[in-house]
């Protein structure tokens, strides 16, 4: 798929994990030089930029002074930034329901997604006042749109950036840049080392058990596959308005961990778009990027 990437710069935050990953391999596949960010996992990052002929950027993405200086030392590095995918968070594996759950919990969960977040997409957007363009993208979850049970503190910060954060940021980027664009992706059950030890074949056969046939626990292919599109400008070609895309599942039994339940649980990616022209659905954005 030819993108138009060639010789663009993006910055993958969260690139050493699962998700992360398998986006800078897909950017560079499409011939973008990836910043390849990550917090502890120093040599896993450095192996995956040394694949990928990216560069290895550290920075805690909660601290702000840290956030403020990865974009500068991004486009030092990189000669340029064209683009930013705002990835790295955490999930806490542990089942919590919110008459358990600690504020340490809620405290650090929050600041590790939500704030980190909202951190990068600062310092970017700085970057995007000073270049006139660009493109965010956004990684949520559909944890922020059906909920999860047990891990409420995931999904809110999931639903903040995926409801006021995206909204916000869409109307307030053209502004500065008209033709910037700022987009979100939702990925379903992925698996990912951050995951796959939760991922038993007795939970993935719950979550998914009335999804469509395509199966909801992918390894990082769909959000993969949809962030490059997202980040080279592919438009959105479903009714105007915000569409998560697939069917949501419904777990089929009694509650267990991780995400099932009696209520909606998380099922299969969705896309969300929001730009200078405003917001639109984007669940079929491969193939309508592709045919553009």
């Amino acid at each position: 798929m030819e993108l138009g990437l060639e010789g663009t710069a993006v910055l993958v935050t969260g690139a050493s994990g699962g998700i992360g990953s398998a986006t800078a391999r897909a950017l560079a596949a499409e011939g973008a030089r990836v910043g390849v960010h990550y917090h502890s996992s120093a040599a896993t990052a450095e192996r995956l930029a040394a694949e990928i002929r990216g560069v290895p950027l550290q920075a805690d993405l909660r601290d702000e002074a840290a956030a403020d200086a990865l974009v500068p030392a991004a486009v030092a590095a990189l000669g340029r930034l064209d683009a930013c995918v705002a990835n790295a968070g955490t999930w806490d594996p542990e089942d919590v329901p919110v008459a358990r759950m600690s504020l340490e919990r809620w405290r650090d969960t929050i600041e590790s997604n939500l704030t980190a977040t909202f951190l990068t997409v600062r310092a970017y957007l700085r970057h995007v006042e000073d270049t006139k363009a660009g493109s965010l993208v956004l990684v949520g979850s559909t944890a922020g749109v059906f909920g999860e049970a047990g891990h409420a503190d995931y999904s809110s910060a999931k639903a903040a950036m995926t409801g006021g954060l995206l909204l916000s940021l869409k109307n307030e980027v053209v502004r500065a840049a008209p033709l910037a664009r700022v987009n979100l992706v939702a990925p379903g059950w992925t698996v990912s080392p951050m995951t796959e030890k939760d991922l038993t074949e007795e939970n993935v056969a719950r979550v998914t058990a009335t999804m469509p046939l395509q199966g909801g626990h992918r390894r990082g292919r769909r959000a993969r596959d949809r962030v490059p599109v997202l980040a080279a400008g592919g438009r959105p070609c479903d009714r105007p308005g915000h569409h998560r895309g697939w069917r949501d599942g419904r777990a089929a039994a009694a509650p267990a961990s991780p995400g099932s339940g009696n209520q909606r649980t998380r099922s299969n990616s969705g896309v969300r778009g929001a730009s200078a022209a405003g917001s639109g659905s984007a669940a079929r954005m491969i193939r309508c990027a592709s045919s553009s």
